[in-house]
C-alpha cells in the first residue's frame, strides 16, 4: 500500500468518525431538550451543510410551508453563517426572506432541529460506515510489505554517519574541551542557532557545493534544509538581532550530502567548532588571531606537524584577470583551483578548458601562479611580477598577505604559516584573506595519516548584508575546525599506539573486604559526596575484593578505598593506589584531605586523560 493511499485512508477515517460524533450530539441535545446556540454550533458544519442543501433540492422547507416564531428567535446566533455555493439553501432563504424580511444568508432553526431527524437510521448507516473504514485499515496493516514488523532490514546507521562509543566519547570530549578553553581564552562567548534554516537563508552562499545541502519536506509551509555549515546561520543571526560587533564560538553539529570516507573523518554529520570575529577592525588585526587560535589548538591537541597556508580572494581575482579569465568564470574557475589539493593540475586544467569552457593558454598561465608557495620572500617576489604588479586588485591582496605575516610573526606562528598561490577555498560568500590548515604527517615516525585539511575559514565582509533588509554590512572573519577530522587523527595515533582511553572520570572506588557492610559501603560513598569527589561502589550486597578491585584496574580509576570490620573499629580506611598496589591506613576524618592531594599530584581530578 503506498503512503498517499495509506494517508487518504486516514483521512476518511478521521473524516467519518467526525461525522459521527456530530450525528450523535445532535441526537443527544434532542433528546434532552437543547435548543438554542448549542445545538446550531454542534450542527451548522461544512459536511451537514452539504446533506441539508441536498435535501431541500427536493423540498422547499423542513417541515413547514413558512417559517416559525422559533426560528425568529434563532436569528441572532445563526445570521453570519454563508451560504456560498449552496444554491438550495440560498433559494430557501429567499423565500424566507419574501415573507420575513430576513437576508438571504439565514437558516432557520427549524432547519437545525428537523435536519437530525431527516434520516432516522443515519446514525446507524455512518457508524457503520466507518466500522467498514476502520476494518479496511487493519486489512492492510496486516498484510502491508511497508510495515515494519514485517519487513526485512539491514540494521545500521544512515550512510555518512556513526554512533560513538565511550572510548570515543571520552575522546570527543577531551577534545572539545581543549578547544572550548582556548575559544574562551581569547574572550569568545557562545550561541546557538536552529539545526535547520530557510533553504533561502542557505541558497546562493556555497557554490557549486550548494548542491551538497540536505533538502526537507514541506512540514507544513516553509521550505527548509539542514544547516550546511555554521558560518551562514551566524550572520543570519547577526543581521537578525541588529548585531555589529561580537567575538563567538559555535560548536555543533552540521550536515553535508557529501560522499562520506569514514576512515578519513569525510562524514554527512559532523561536528564543526567555529570561531569568528564580527565587527569593523584594522586590517588582518583579528585575522591574524584567528590563525593563532588554528596554532593553538593543534598544538595543544598534539596532532602532529601541521601547515596553515594562507592566500587572499582579491589576490586570486587579480590573478584571474591578468591570466585573461572573463570576470562571468572568476567564481567557476576558483572553484577548479580549490581542487588542486585533492587532484594534479593535468585533471584541474582539463576541467578548466573542457568543462568551463577557458582558453588553454589562459589555463597555462593560471598555472604558472597556483604552483607557487612560500612565505614572505614570494610576496615581495610576486609584487615585483610583470603582470600582477599592474593589477590593482592582486597588489591589494599581496599587501594585505605581507601585513598579515608581519602580526604572524609578532604572534610566533609565522613558522607554521605557508603562503600558498593554489588556497582557494571554492565557498561564494569569502571575500578577502583565506587559510586552510593541513596534517602533514609525522614522516620520522613513519606514520601514514591522510586527513587533510583539518581547519579552514577567511574574511567574509558581505554575507551579513545579504540578510539584512537595509543591506547593511558587518565585516566578519573567523575559522571552522573540522573536529571529526582531528578525531579520526587522533583514533589512529592512540591505537598505534596501543593507548587506552579513559572512559570515566571517576576519582575513587569504594571497596568491602567483608560480607554485611552494603551499609557502611553506601555511607563512606555519601561522605565522599558531599566533598565532591567521583565515586564508585558495586552494586552486589556482598562483592568478591578482587572483582572490585579488578574493575579499578579495567576502568583506569586511580584509587580505591577499603573498609572492613577491623578499619571501621579503628575509625580508618585503606587508601590503595591501583596501579602500584601500595596501600596506607588514612584516619576517616582525613580521608577527603589526602584524598584531594594525592588526586592533585597524579593531575587527573576533572580531567580525562587520553
Amino acid at each position: 500500500m503506498s503512503t498517499n493511499s495509506k494517508m487518504s485512508l486516514e483521512r476518511q477515517i478521521r473524516e467519518q468518525g467526525d461525522l459521527v460524533r456530530k450525528l450523535k450530539v445532535a441526537k443527544e441535545s434532542k433528546d434532552k431538550g437543547t435548543n438554542g446556540l448549542s445545538l446550531v454550533m454542534n450542527f451548522l458544519k461544512e459536511d451537514n451543510l452539504s446533506c441539508l442543501n441536498e435535501y431541500l433540492s427536493d423540498n422547499s422547507y423542513i417541515c413547514q410551508y413558512q417559517p416559525t416564531t422559533a426560528d425568529k428567535n434563532m436569528f441572532e446566533y445563526i445570521k453570519n453563517i454563508p451560504l456560498n455555493n449552496y444554491h438550495h439553501l440560498t433559494r430557501m432563504g429567499l423565500c424566507t426572506f419574501s415573507q420575513l424580511l430576513w437576508q438571504p444568508r439565514v437558516i432557520s432553526r427549524a432547519i437545525c432541529t428537523n435536519f437530525a431527524l431527516l434520516r432516522p437510521h443515519q446514525i446507524d448507516q455512518e457508524v457503520k460506515k466507518l466500522l467498514e473504514l476502520k476494518a479496511q485499515a487493519q486489512a492492510l496493516a496486516g498484510h502491508n510489505d511497508e510495515n515494519p514488523v514485517n519487513q526485512k532490514f539491514t540494521l545500521k546507521t544512515p550512510k555518512g554517519t556513526r554512533d560513538f562509543s565511550p572510548e570515543q566519547m571520552a575522546l570527543r570530549n577531551s577534545v572539545v574541551g581543549r578547544i572550548t578553553s582556548i575559544f574562551k581564552k581569547h574572550g569568545a562567548v557562545t550561541i546557538d542557532t536552529p539545526v535547520f534554516e530557510l533553504k533561502e537563508v542557505l541558497t546562493g552562499k556555497y557554490g557549486e557545493d550548494s548542491k551538497l545541502i540536505y533538502d526537507l519536506a514541506d512540514q507544513g509551509g516553509e521550505i527548509l534544509s539542514l544547516r550546511y555549515d555554521l558560518t551562514v546561520p551566524f550572520a543570519r543571526y547577526l543581521a537578525m538581532n541588529k548585531i555589529s560587533n561580537i567575538k563567538r564560538y559555535h560548536i555543533a553539529k552540521v550536515y553535508r550530502r557529501d560522499n562520506p570516507s569514514m576512515t578519513r573523518g569525510r562524514y554527512r554529520e559532523f561536528y564543526q567548532c567555529d570561531f569568528d570575529i564580527a565587527g569593523s577592525y584594522d586590517p588582518m588585526l583579528p585575522d591574524a588571531e584567528c590563525i593563532k587560535i588554528v596554532c593553538e589548538i593543534l598544538e595543544a591537541l598534539e596532532i602532529g606537524p601541521f601547515v596553515v597556508k594562507v592566500n587572499h580572494r582579491s589576490l586570486l581575482d587579480g590573478m584571474f584577470e591578468a591570466c585573461g579569465v572573463p570576470s562571468t568564470s572568476f567564481r567557476s574557475i576558483c572553484s577548479a583551483v580549490d581542487k588542486l589539493d585533492k587532484s594534479p593540475w593535468n585533471e584541474v586544467k582539463k576541467e578548466m578548458v573542457e568543462e568551463k569552457g577557458l582558453a588553454e593558454d589562459v589555463a597555462d598561465r593560471i598555472g604558472e601562479y597556483v604552483k607557487l608557495n612560500g612565505k614572505t620572500e614570494l610576496v615581495n617576489k610576486l609584487l615585483n611580477d610583470e603582470k600582477l604588479s599592474k593589477n590593482k586588485t592582486a597588489v591589494t591582496g599581496l599587501e594585505a598577505i605581507q601585513l598579515l605575516f608581519k602580526y604572524c610573526d609578532i604572534f610566533t606562528v609565522t613558522d607554521k604559516v605557508q603562503f600558498d598561490l593554489s588556497l582557494a577555498r571554492g565557498l561564494d560568500y569569502y571575500t578577502g584573506v583565506i587559510y586552510e590548515a593541513v596534517l602533514l604527517g609525522d614522516t620520522a615516525k613513519g606514520e601514514d595519516v591522510s586527513v587533510g585539511s583539518v581547519a579552514g575559514g577567511g574574511r567574509y565582509d558581505n554575507l551579513v548584508g545579504m540578510f539584512d533588509v537595509k543591506k547593511k554590512q558587518v565585516p566578519c572573519v573567523g575559522v571552522s575546525l573540522g573536529v571529526e577530522r582531528l578525531f579520526a587523527v587522533m583514533e589512529q595515533k592512540l591505537q598505534a599506539a596501543n593507548r587506552k582511553v579513559r572512559t570515566t572520570e571517576v576519582d575513587v572506588y569504594v571497596c568491602t573486604a567483608q560480607k554485611d557492610l552494603v551499609e557502611e559501603r553506601l555511607k563512606l560513598c555519601n561522605e565522599l559526596w558531599e566533598y565532591d569527589f567521583k565515586v564508585e561502589y558495586s552494586y552486589k550486597k556482598n562483592p568478591k575484593l578482587l572483582a572490585q578491585l579488578q574493575y579499578c584496574e579495567e576502568n583506569s580509576i586511580p584509587y580505591a578505598v577499603i573498609i572492613g570490620q577491623s578499619e571501621i573499629q579503628e575509625g580508618i580506611v585503606k587508601l590503595r593506589n591501583v596501579v602500584s598496589r601500595e596501600e596506607v591506613a588514612v584516619k576517616r576524618a582525613a580521608l577527603a584531605e589526602e584524598l584531594s592531594k594525592r588526586l592533585n599530584d597524579l593531575n587527573i581530578n576533572g580531567t580525562v586523560p587520553i
